[in-house]
């Protein structure tokens, strides 16, 4: 194809990756309500498969508990915020709600990887003989979280589909 052709074709897809990103950003209506349009995302794979108990009920369950056991033993105010969001409670939300704690994906996969330890220590990892090889994003898999959306709650926004 000669290269005027392609020349001629060049603002189509251009137009068509506008409308794309913007038709992505319409789905996530959380975004700029409790974060900032999320400028990168990925997908992880995980090795995990969905609870037969997994339900809306017991991934707020799961966030409430989180919250309450982060404010009850600690005596600092919690670094960051996790919540559930979405009509069956799918997408988890993580924002720092404390300075410039979280305010890159590289300190955001630091955070993740917390919360990894945390969840090798459990009683559902131990009894799965998983906790050697399941990570955080794998325990959201088993309580049927789809998305997880990380944020510095002021210019950084990073989301994972979980699959």
């Amino acid at each position: 194809m000669p290269l005027t052709s392609c020349a001629k074709w060049t603002p189509l897809a251009a137009v068509l990756m506008m409308v794309a990103a913007s038709c992505a950003q319409a789905d996530d209506r959380h975004a700029e309500y409790y974060y900032p349009t999320p400028a990168s995302s990925e997908i992880y794979g995980a090795r995990a498969e969905v609870l037969p108990e997994a339900s809306r009920r017991s991934r707020i369950a799961f966030v409430t508990h989180v919250m309450n056991e982060m404010i009850r033993k600690n005596p600092y105010p919690p670094q960051y915020a996790i919540f559930a969001k979405g009509g069956e409670a799918e997408k988890m939300i993580i924002v720092s709600i404390a300075g410039d704690s979280y305010d890159t994906l590289y300190r955001m996969r630091a955070l993740l990887a917390m919360l990894t330890a945390v969840a090798r220590t459990t009683p559902l990892f131990k009894e799965e003989r998983v906790e050697d090889y399941y990570t955080y994003l794998d325990l959201c898999k088993m309580l049927g979280f789809k998305l997880l959306t990380v944020s510095d709650g002021k210019k950084f926004a990073h989301q994972i589909r979980i699959d």
